[in-house]
């Protein structure tokens, strides 16, 4: 009996020395100071234990040599578990405070444009917002870019606050490391699959076999070895554009008659041409977009920037030939591409296809997705987002796999059936 009433006595006096320990503890937060004595002191004596991984990037960080702390791009608002939410997500804005150069060049390239073109795309209202606000398809790379307050709170309220820091796309977060984004895999996550396959052609092409080889310490540290950033971001600059753009459209249209017709014929069911040839409401939003060059000087000026580029490695001479080529094949590209248009346009002519809701002409929308009205449809916005691409830049890539297999063999495939079912709905009663 005695020997339980000690136990007890033990117990009680165990549980008040806790007690006055947590409430000694309190009492010491509530004292402490909320702005960090050094820069990111408080924040890393609490994220040690909470985000470890975050902590080891920041402290093998620039930012952590130079002093910059925590608070310079998350604010000074967030000091405990309970305001977890005031603590600022650093976007483009946060970082022009030391890197206005950069960001200058970031805002005139067309990765700032890049959320403003998916929710611009005709299909955008069909889409899941799972794959645009929550990250998991197209917003999961479309993300990149200036975005509005709406469009931020779009994205803070499906859980993806993190995907408005631009700059931390390629210099990811908490490193920001610029050696990690010179290298070509950081392009990768963006530019791979079925309508951005650049990472896939550069990677198999001899460029980018000499890069690896030369990651590896196969090759030397000076042997000539491309990678993306050094043909698309020659000298640091971060504006990315090129001359054809991801369309492979230019202003004015060819003085080769056949392929101005070609490529007017995939404007018109880009809904950015009428059925004269005149340029719809909708073309002031691709030139919003930065989605051509509207100008020959333009795109002079993007191929003139390339030539310089690649007369590194090569002679100009050989340079122009090769970019040449590619023109070649784009022709060849827009070429199937509108006869598959046309075949579905003249279903639409002989009435056997209805117009779409909201559709402005009678015409097939490459635009429609995976939201085509029947399979025709669908086989063409394949053919136009998935196939044709592989044909031009795959040849722009000097990867002589793809201009043959996965695109001028794919695209003669998705013509065959396109004719195919379109023979089958004239059937039809």
């Amino acid at each position: 009996m005695k020997g339980n009433y000690g136990i007890r006595i033990g117990v009680i006096l165990s549980v008040m020395i806790i007690a006055v320990s947590a409430y000694a503890a309190a009492k010491s937060a509530q004292s402490a100071p909320s702005t960090p004595a050094k820069p990111g002191q408080t924040c890393v004596e609490c994220h040690t234990g909470l985000s470890p991984g975050l902590v080891s990037d920041w402290k093998a960080s620039k930012h952590a040599e130079k002093g910059v702390g925590c608070e310079t791009c998350h604010g000074a608002d967030h000091n405990s578990a309970a305001d977890a939410d005031k603590a600022g997500v650093a976007g483009t804005e946060t970082c022009n405070q030391c890197h206005e150069n950069q960001v200058k060049q970031f805002n005139g390239g067309k990765h700032a444009l890049a959320w403003k073109c998916v929710v611009n795309m005709p299909n955008f209202p069909h889409l899941s917002r799972v794959f645009v606000e929550g990250g998991k398809g197209c917003g999961g790379c479309h993300a990149f870019g200036s975005k509005d307050e709406k469009e931020t709170a779009a994205l803070k309220s499906a859980g993806t606050r993190s995907q408005g820091a631009s700059c931390g796309v390629c210099h990811t977060r908490h490193t920001f490391s610029r050696t990690e984004a010179l290298a070509p895999q950081s392009c990768q996550t963006c530019h791979q699959g079925d309508d951005h396959p650049q990472w896939l052609m550069y990677s198999g092409s001899k460029h980018g076999v000499r890069s690896a080889l030369k990651q590896v310490g196969v090759l030397p540290k000076d042997a000539c070895a491309p990678t993306c950033q050094s043909c698309h971001m020659p000298k640091g600059d971060h504006a990315v554009k090129t001359a054809w753009g991801f369309f492979g459209i230019k202003f004015p249209l060819s003085k080769d008659p056949v392929w101005a017709a070609d490529q007017t014929t995939i404007l018109q069911a880009m809904g950015l041409l009428d059925m004269k040839g005149a340029p719809t409401p909708a073309m002031e939003g691709a030139k919003a977009l930065d989605l051509f060059r509207f100008t020959e000087d333009d795109w002079q000026k993007e191929r003139d920037k390339m030539i310089k580029t690649c007369a590194e490695c090569h002679s100009t001479r050989f340079v122009k030939e090769e970019l040449r080529k590619g023109d070649d094949l784009l022709r060849e590209a827009d070429k199937l591409m509108a006869e598959g248009i046309r075949e579905v346009a003249g279903l639409y002519k002989d009435g056997i296809v209805k117009k779409l809701e909201g559709q402005p002409e009678a015409f097939p929308n490459i635009f429609t997705f995976h939201e085509g009205p029947n399979p025709a449809e669908e086989k063409l916005f394949v053919m136009f987002l998935d196939h044709r691409p592989l044909m031009f830049m795959g040849a722009y890539h000097n990867n002589p796999e793809y201009p043959i297999w996965y695109g001028y063999s794919k695209m003669k495939a998705d013509l065959y059936e396109i004719k195919k079912e379109a023979a089958e709905l004239r059937k039809k009663p």
